[in-house]
Formats: C-alpha cells, sequence, structure tokens
C-alpha cells in the first residue's frame, strides 16, 4: 500500500506540473501533504514534517546557490565568458574548434546555472559557427554537452549539491569523481554525437545572434578570466586531495577543510572576482551590489523548488514510506547505483526538471544509502546522470534548444534528446565502473 500511494502521488505530482501547469514548489507541498496524511501521518506530524524538511534541505544549500548566482553573474556579465570561450576557440583554431567550445562550455558551467550559461554561450556559438562556415549542430552540440553535464553531475550546481547533502556525501569528492565520468560524457554525446548529425538544418533567429557579445576591447584578460572562473572549483578540489593525505591532527587540517568548504570556496571567489573582475574594470563597489541582488532573484524559486521536494523527501522518510522501499529494494539483486540511475530517469521523463527528479529520487533512496555499503558520492553521480536523461517537451531545456537553434520538434528530439540520454547512459557506465576502484 505504501508503494501505491508514492506511486500514485509522483504520477499526481507529474499532473499537476505538466497539464495542470501548477508551480512545481506548490505541487511539492500538495503531495507531501496528501502522501503523509494517506500514510497515516497526524495532520499536525505532518505540517512539522514538512516544514522540518524546508530547513534540513535548505540549510547548508542558501549560501551555496546565492554566492553561486552571485559569482557567476559577475563571471558573465564582466565578460570573462566571453573572453574564456574566443580565446579558446582562437587557440585550437577551427580544426579543433569542438574540442574549443567543449572545454569553454565545461570552464563556464561549472560557474553557472545552466539556463544562464546557455543563454551567454550559445550566441557565442553561432557567432563562431557563421565565421567558420561550420554547421550550428556540430558546434553546438560540444558545448551543450559540456554545460548539461556540469548541471547534472557537479556540485555546486543545484541537483547534485542538494542531493550531496541529503546523503551526507563529501562534495570536494562529489566533485573530483564528477570530472572523471564527466569526460567520456561529454566527448561521446558532444564531438561524436554531432558528426552524425551535424547536417541538421538549423537557423537561428536574427535576434539571437550576437547578443551579449561584448566589444573586445572591454573584456578582461584571458588569465584573469580563466582564474577567476576556476577560484572555487580549484579551492575546493585542492583542499579534498590534501585532506586525503593529512591527518586530523595536522595544525592545518582544519583550515585546508574550512577552506574548501564549498560556500567558504565560493565567498571567496566572489570577493576576489569583486576585484578582478569588477573594480579591475571600472565598476563601482554600487553596480556590482546591484547585478548580484538581481542575480539572487533568479535563484528564488530554484531554492523553493528544491525546498518542496525536500518536504516531499521528509515526507516519506517519517512516514516509513522511505524505510517500506528501501527493504523491497534492499532486496533486489541489482546494484543500488543502478536503481538509483532507473528512479531517477523514471522521474525525470515524467516531471521534467533534472532538479526535481535528483531531489525526489534521494528521498525515496536515503535510506538504502545509510543503512548499505555503498559510495554516497558515487549515487549522487548515478542519480545526477538519472536525470538528464530522455529529455522531452515537459523539459525546459528542450525548449530552449528548440527556438534558439530554430529547428522542428522531430529535430530538437534527433539531437538534443539524442545528446542528453546519451550523457545519461554514458555517466551511468562510468559510475559503475568507478565503483569497482573507490
Amino acid at each position: 500500500m505504501p508503494l501505491l500511494i508514492v506511486f500514485c502521488g509522483i504520477i499526481l505530482l507529474f499532473t499537476l506540473i505538466v497539464f495542470g501547469k501548477l508551480n512545481a514548489f506548490l505541487s511539492f507541498i500538495i503531495i507531501s501533504i496528501l502522501i503523509g496524511i494517506l500514510n497515516g501521518m497526524p495532520i499536525n506530524n505532518v505540517i512539522d514534517s514538512i516544514e522540518n524538511g524546508f530547513g534540513n534541505t535548505l540549510g547548508s544549500l542558501v549560501m551555496i546557490l546565492g554566492l553561486g548566482a552571485m559569482f557567476g553573474k559577475i563571471v558573465a556579465e564582466s565578460g570573462a565568458a566571453q573572453q574564456i570561450s574566443f580565446r579558446l576557440i582562437d587557440s585550437f583554431g577551427i580544426k579543433y574548434v569542438q574540442l574549443a567550445v567543449m572545454v569553454a562550455g565545461f570552464i563556464i558551467g561549472l560557474t553557472m546555472f545552466y539556463e544562464v550559461g546557455f543563454v551567454i554561450l550559445v550566441p557565442l556559438i553561432f557567432t563562431v559557427a557563421s565565421s567558420s562556415n561550420l554547421p550550428l549542430i556540430y558546434v553546438g552540440l560540444p558545448l551543450l554537452s559540456s554545460l548539461s553535464v556540469a548541471h547534472g553531475y557537479l556540485p555546486p550546481h543545484p541537483g547534485p549539491t542538494a542531493v550531496a547533502i541529503i546523503f551526507d556525501a563529501d562534495i570536494g569528492r562529489t566533485l573530483i569523481y564528477g570530472i572523471i565520468v564527466a569526460i567520456p560524457a561529454i566527448i561521446i554525446s558532444g564531438p561524436v554525437l554531432s558528426k552524425v548529425v551535424k547536417n541538421i538544418d538549423a537557423k537561428p533567429l536574427d535576434s539571437f545572434l550576437s547578443s551579449r557579445v561584448l566589444p573586445l576591447e572591454k573584456l578582461p584578460g584571458f588569465f584573469i578570466s580563466i582564474f577567476s572562473a576556476l577560484l572555487p572549483v580549484f579551492l575546493i578540489g585542492l583542499s579534498t586531495l590534501l585532506q586525503a593525505y593529512l591527518v586530523e591532527e595536522n595544525q592545518y587540517y582544519e583550515y585546508i577543510k574550512f577552506i574548501g568548504n564549498p560556500s567558504v570556496a565560493l565567498l571567496i571567489s566572489f570577493v576576489f572576482s569583486i576585484y578582478s573582475l569588477g573594480f579591475s574594470r571600472g565598476q563601482s563597489i554600487t553596480e556590482i551590489m546591484k547585478s548580484s541582488t538581481d542575480s539572487i532573484k533568479s535563484v528564488t524559486m530554484v531554492l523553493l523548488i528544491i525546498a518542496g521536494s525536500g518536504a516531499l523527501k521528509e515526507i516519506l522518510i517519517d512516514s516509513g514510506v522511505s524505510q517500506y522501499i528501501g527493504g523491497l529494494l534492499n532486496g533486489s539483486n541489482l546494484s543500488p547505483l543502478f536503481l538509483g540511475w532507473v528512479i531517477a530517469t523514471l522521474i525525470r521523463v515524467c516531471v521534467g526538471s533534472a532538479t526535481v527528479a535528483a531531489l525526489t529520487s534521494a528521498g525515496i533512496l536515503v535510506p538504502i544509502v545509510n543503512n548499505a555499503d555503498i559510495n554516497p558520492e558515487l549515487m549522487v553521480l548515478a542519480i545526477g546522470s538519472g536525470s538528464l536523461m530522455l529529455s522531452h517537451v515537459n523539459d525546459g531545456g528542450f525548449w530552449l534548444f528548440k527556438e534558439y537553434f530554430n529547428v522542428s520538434v522531430k529535430d530538437t528530439l534527433s539531437t538534443w534528446t539524442v545528446m542528453e540520454t546519451s550523457i545519461g547512459i554514458i555517466g551511468i557506465i562510468g559510475v559503475l565502473i568507478l565503483d569497482i576502484f573507490v
């Protein structure tokens, strides 16, 4: 019975979001209350559980997402993202333009939300494709695969960061493992796939061409651009590696751990970028803070949706449903990592949002990760891979691609959807291989 209630609840969640056009945050609250009551929870306990879910999920996530949005905004608006892209493309040359945009997409994708990276970088790709007479899909897919992989696999993006917190996974190790898995996923889903579908005729609208492109003389230098953009990744990664070789009694251990905390790393990076990408280019603190404030507005709804998914997760735990499902799945001969991928895939197909799919799956799988010998960092990546699978008409990214590249729904399915599915499949294969060694 608990499994049937959850199944019906997720179907209703899908219906409310996709067909009812109801806000995802409200949908999560409604479904959380229904699942709690139908599973026999006292109604006041249901509300307490939802509030606890909000707090537990957002407690350590607000700083990460808030600082991440502010940092991504200054990287984008200063022209640092554009400088990195153009310099890499110029350095690699037309022959290796796919490799150039793939690297640029990955670097920029680490620092900003998917939609922001898409809007900032895709017009640059249009310019490159036009000037080089290369097919737009051939140039564009490597960039988009990099952005998508960063969005689904890697902290500090909302989905993987929130799932890592739910599973108590180390964010630094998740980032390192994620980069290892990301490399083959990007190569196969970008440059390799684009060779197959490069002849699809994409004709972007004039309104999307060369938008947001700053004059070269107004761009920051390449070194300071790439150093500023990658500083949080460097701090988190270096801290994680050093902690692996130092004993906790070492006098520097706590300082290294502190600097590698994602919130601290993003704070340091943002403060540094205020000077390196702001003051040094003549911007005033008032202009920088106004831009930063605007960026926070863009993550408000993301935070609410994550809070709603956290409420559902807490209801599943407090009502005993997670333990019930965990008991059923523990009897399965399938790998828990593969099960996590399957569950995330199914929810992704139904709901559309990668973040919602990842967080809902995490709520279902909490007891398995807590009670079994499973690497939590790899479970984050398994769920992240599943959350990117089979993107179709209920996913905002699907329509971003279709409208910007001005292709038919059929061509979007044969390019964008195939690319996302390839990322998801290569991702779980990489996770299962990595599981042998870590």
